[in-house]
């Protein structure tokens, strides 16, 4: 039996946390350089606002509603994440945080689950100020949607019954209570069903998910794929998803932003390679893994059609598989000096790490040292500083100097302060 926990709203619920006078108001999260939507209140959802939608047609569209509108914290959600899940961790003996704001919780065997579930919940809120919504079911897919659930009947009251509002256990329903559940749940909803194979559904007549529950599983293998009948097997109540209490190495890293502003001369380009160089090498040594290429691009913005058009890219080989900073960063400068083209305004760049694998397999050469394993110890010690003193207190020379001033920083005007993780931007309280 699983359960799932989500926060609610969670980039909003967090800026309200310590912002109380934002409860009530239309309030949005904006994307990396203030671009579009990606968080919304309730009351924002009441006014039509879509995820993804851009600030500046939010604006236009509708000029007196009195939208808030903020630029994403990441490092104010990373470490509310953290709290929220330290204390959901208590519902049961596993747990996998599935992402950012959600986290499974195995609860086999726990006594009175539903019960549990709301004093975790109301722990949360106390110890966090994060609302969150809690979804039980004898798999992860029925966890999912049982977590859709109780937040459907907490906003939309009539939508489910009242009772199923914030915690809801479907593992506790009979199977005719079931089913009035699923026959009330559009397919669109289920965990795993995309928009394209949700049209494909639809199209064979298929709506709710109840009717995605009746079909036949090895026919939908035939039909459509194995991990669609995985889907319809677990709405069943037949696990077919494992619990995974480590999370799985990432097979390529990648760190990718868009500029503040158009970006035109080499240098600029150069500092902002490196630094995305040196987040991608600390998140490899982190996996204890090892990097074989690096894929370094730019572009221009194919939104501004006034200026002239350019996108490039370049997978740099590396002499051996390393997770040093200055050797990952020195091959993407190459790349990147290869493809750069002056009189361009670039929009954006990037860097990949390809094939990764385990720190434990090195490659050696005959008759040459490996300087790169006695660097370590100092990749080791940078990445011990950076995490006590902030992110770039050391980097790479060729990162540049100039800070939140460099040209290519994004914009994040809205931005509020760090509150849990700076002290000079502790809230203080006054009386």
């Amino acid at each position: 039996m699983y359960a799932l926990v989500d926060g609610n709203n969670f980039y909003v619920s967090c800026e309200r946390v310590f912002r109380p006078s934002l409860q009530g108001r239309p309030v949005i999260v904006l994307s990396n350089n203030d671009g579009c939507a990606i968080a919304r209140s309730n009351e924002a959802k009441a006014l039509g606002i879509a995820m993804g939608a851009p600030w500046f047609q939010i604006q236009r569209e509708l000029p007196d509603s009195g939208v808030l509108a903020l630029s994403a914290n990441f490092t104010l959600y990373g470490d509310m994440s953290s709290r929220m899940m330290s204390i959901a961790a208590g519902l049961g003996p596993d747990q996998e945080i599935y992402s950012i704001d959600e986290s499974f919780i195995g609860v086999e065997g726990i006594r009175d689950v539903t019960r549990r579930s709301q004093a975790v919940r109301e722990r949360i809120l106390q110890w966090t100020g994060i609302p969150c919504g809690i979804g039980i079911g004898m798999t992860k897919t029925l966890a999912k949607l049982a977590n859709h659930v109780a937040k459907s009947a907490d906003r939309k009251p009539g939508s489910y019954p009242v009772e199923f509002a914030r915690v809801a256990n479907l593992a506790a329903l009979p199977a005719s209570d079931m089913d009035a559940v699923l026959q009330a749940t559009a397919l669109g909803e289920i965990w795993g069903i995309g928009r394209r194979i949700g049209e494909q559904l639809r199209a064979e007549g298929l709506h709710t998910a109840l009717d995605v529950a009746r079909l036949d599983p090895a026919a939908v293998r035939r039909r459509w794929s194995v991990v669609l009948e995985r889907t319809v097997r677990e709405l069943q109540g037949q696990p077919c998803i494992g619990f995974e209490s480590v999370a799985a190495v990432k097979k390529e890293i990648a760190c990718t932003r868009s500029f503040g502003h158009p970006i035109e001369q080499l240098k600029d380009l150069i500092e902002a390679v490196t630094d995305f160089c040196s987040r991608a090498a600390e998140k490899l040594r982190k996996q204890e893994g090892h990097a074989v290429q690096v894929l370094v691009f730019i572009h221009t913005s194919p939104f501004r059609t006034e200026d002239r058009q350019y996108s490039r890219s370049v997978t740099v080989p590396l002499r051996r598989p390393t997770a040093d900073t200055a050797l990952i960063a020195a091959s993407a400068i190459r790349g990147l000096k290869a493809i750069f083209e002056p009189g361009y305004k670039y929009a954006k760049a990037g860097v990949m790490l390809l094939d990764l694998q385990a720190a434990s397999v090195e490659q050696g050469e005959l008759g040459f040292d490996n300087p790169e394993r006695d660097r370590r110890p100092l990749m080791s010690a940078v990445d011990a500083i950076n995490l006590e003193h902030g992110r770039g207190a050391i980097q790479l020379a060729s990162a540049g100097t100039a800070g939140a001033k460099r040209q290519w920083v994004m914009r994040q005007s809205l931005k509020t302060p760090n509150y849990t993780t700076c002290w000079a931007d502790l809230p203080v309280a006054r009386a």
